[in-house]
């Protein structure tokens, strides 16, 4: 219960007990400020060495120790218990140091003294201990008076040698972390190998410059100047605490790191250049007296307001400088958070994309990566959506007498689909360079490469088999299974997982596909309808009679195995390098007088050929487009499959910001 107050009988003035303690404000309400105070003083009393102890629990001691000079009786009594004491008055600006250390000099942090008081953070009241001069004295100190903010509740002395001072409390409120309070205070002061401080015996490691980038001078305006240092925190290895912009008056942080400077916020805290850089603001003791005094900021009033000028404009021109490079690496950084959906686009829309990031760091540069990596994802779900089949299908249908009637269709449809259909085009002009390149290549995995590449290209056999259609199904994977399974091993079907419709024979890569449409003159029931099936040689392969034989012989496997529903058309497709004289290039097989395959033989220079006039020769309009790209990155760039080398763009301006690492 608290206690009546009493009025003092010759002023006429009282206080609430809690009077002092509600005057400091953080000080006595926030353990970090509190104990930043405390070892300032320690700093202001000279000390070199400053010891903390931080208990566990509550209801045990919480100590600060330090070996500064220490206070005689009256020193105590007339600098301690003055409230209000004025430090540069009494005491100067310099810090008084022991005899042992009079060659030393220091800047003091204190103006008004109310840092003293800083356990009272923790408890209504503390002990003091100090000494000099072979003797020492101790203090209670309370607040539990009305008649004043605080008091002596009792006294001892004592003789000691050497110097230096004692707090302790038992700690009742706000019980401070251990760990948290050895990162603040590493925070809150420079490095001085003259002045140590420990947290329950382990050394505090106070803030360096570390990864120090620059340095310059700051020109205020009608004031003192300041030096700027730009620092990069990954180097300097800084939690962060330290990003943002932070003030240093005579070694001593003021408030904290921010890149809000006055009211102005520089740059979003959130985006990845705040996050990796910081800048230290350094100021002398000039300074001082625009400080609030728990040095939690800088008062209000035109010497402030010139010097935070000072420091957005140098904020600002440092961004400036290193945008070039930070554009870049944002660059591909947002590309690579959105590396599944980038893969999945064509090459122009890969270049859409690339060149659309570039842009918009460039005039953004401080957007946070997660509104970027949004904006990324809502423009490949565009790239992706955009139609123009139906263009596509128009124009494979144009022979060359129609090509100048292209301009012509063009005008007839929007840019958008315009473009989607010249990403299809681009697909399947870099489908044919890679045949060429790799067909003509000794060193080609076919069977990894060349193989995969035309038997998913279906078109090149004819626009009537260019459809999603044409799928690898039960019934037909049954036959094909049967079939194969009596001219080869069980380890052809290995892969049958991820491309079920291919079979690896000791001479070639084999593909069978089919479509099927209900049969609504019987069942109603679906049936396979039409069978593609694609045998690609392998080696320098000449294609014979024994080799259209092979080819017409897997059809009537097919046509006599029972394994299939309905009774589909074949056409199976031979491709090598050659075609032996003599050999005919077509065969067709009938049952009854009814055509129910026909075998082909080709070569890939002629399905390249071939493909070319369907897309009326445009690779011979932009050859360079293509001829410093390999076969293998060609058919890594249509296939979406890994290669040992990064995947890179056509445009090679493009690629330091898209170029894709393999999974």
């Amino acid at each position: 219960m608290a206690r009546p107050k009493k009025q003092d009988t010759l002023t006429g003035s009282f206080f609430e007990e809690d009077y002092l303690i509600r005057t400091l404000g953080p000080i006595a309400n926030d353990p970090t400020v509190a104990l930043t105070e405390l070892v300032a003083n320690a700093w202001d009393a000279g000390a070199s060495l400053v010891d903390i102890t931080v208990p566990s629990v509550r209801g045990t001691v919480l100590t600060v120790q330090d070996d500064g000079h220490g206070m005689s009786d009256d020193q105590f009594r007339g600098r301690w218990m003055r409230l209000g004491y004025d430090r540069i008055k009494h005491q100067g600006a310099h810090v008084e140091f022991p005899p042992e250390r009079s060659d030393w000099r220091r800047k003091a942090y204190g103006r008004n003294g109310i840092g003293r008081h800083g356990l009272l953070c923790f408890a209504d009241h503390y002990e003091v201990k100090t000494w000099r001069n072979g003797q020492g004295s101790g203090f209670k100190i309370g607040t539990q008076s009305s008649e004043t903010p605080f008091k002596i509740i009792m006294q001892t002395s004592f003789p000691q040698s050497g110097h230096g001072t004692r707090l302790s409390v038992v700690v009742e409120r706000h019980l401070p972390d251990e760990a948290h309070i050895r990162e603040i205070l590493s925070a809150r002061f420079l490095h001085d190998p003259q002045f140590i401080v420990r947290v329950n015996g382990q050394s505090v490691s106070l803030a360096d410059q570390s990864g120090l980038i620059e340095r310059t001078t700051l020109n205020i305006p009608g004031c003192p100047a300041a030096e700027a240092f730009l620092v990069d925190s990954s180097q300097a290895a800084k939690s962060t605490i330290y990003q943002g912009v932070s003030f240093w008056v005579n070694g001593r942080l003021v408030g904290w790191p921010s890149w809000l400077i006055g009211s102005e916020s520089v740059i979003d805290g959130r985006a990845r250049f705040a996050k990796r850089y910081s800048i230290v603001i350094k100021a002398d003791d000039n300074w001082a007296n625009e400080i609030e005094p728990d040095w939690t900021r800088f008062k209000h009033g035109p010497r402030v307001d010139a010097m935070f000028t000072a420091v957005q404009q140098y904020v600002k021109q440092v961004f400036s400088k290193l945008s070039s490079d930070w554009v870049e690496e944002s660059s591909e950084e947002a590309l690579v958070r959105n590396r599944e959906g980038f893969k999945g686009l064509s090459p122009l829309g890969r270049i859409d994309v690339a060149s659309f990031v570039r842009e918009l760091v460039t005039a953004n540069p401080t957007v946070h990566p997660d509104t970027l990596s949004a904006a990324i994802q809502a423009l490949i779900n565009l790239e992706k959506s955009r139609g123009g089949a139906g263009l596509l299908e128009k124009l494979v249908k144009l022979d060359d007498s129609d090509i100048e009637g292209l301009d012509r269709l063009l005008s007839q449809w929007t840019v958008r689909d315009a473009l989607s259909v010249l990403d299809e085009i681009d697909n399947r002009l870099a489908v044919i360079t890679a045949i060429e390149k790799l067909c003509g290549d000794p060193s080609t995995d076919e069977l990894h490469t060349l193989h995969p590449l035309v038997t998913q290209a279906r078109w090149l056999f004819g626009p009537e088999f260019d459809s999603s259609e044409y799928a690898s199904n039960v019934s037909l994977r049954t036959a094909t299974a049967k079939i194969f399974s009596k001219r080869v091993a069980h380890t052809a079907f290995a892969n049958a997982r991820q491309r079920p419709d291919i079979v690896s024979l000791a001479d070639a890569t084999c593909s069978v596909v089919g479509t099927e449409a209900f049969d609504l003159a019987n069942s109603s029931l679906m049936r396979i309808q039409d069978v593609l099936i694609i045998e690609l040689k392998k080696g320098k392969s000449i294609i014979g009679r024994e080799e259209m034989n092979q080819a017409d012989g897997y059809i009537q496997d097919f046509l006599g195995s029972g394994a299939l529903d309905g009774t589909p058309v074949f056409r199976a497709f031979v491709v090598g390098y050659e075609i032996a004289p003599k050999t005919a290039r077509e065969k067709e097989i009938r049952e009854d007088g009814v055509l129910r395959g026909r075998v082909i033989a080709t070569t890939y220079g002629q399905l390249t050929r071939t493909a070319h006039q369907r897309l009326f020769r445009l690779k011979e309009r932009i050859p360079a487009r293509y001829e410093d790209v390999s076969g293998a990155d060609l058919s890594a760039r249509v296939m979406q499959t890994a290669t040992q080398a990064p995947l890179l763009l056509v445009d090679t301006k493009l690629n330091a910001a898209i170029e894709m690492p393999r999974s």
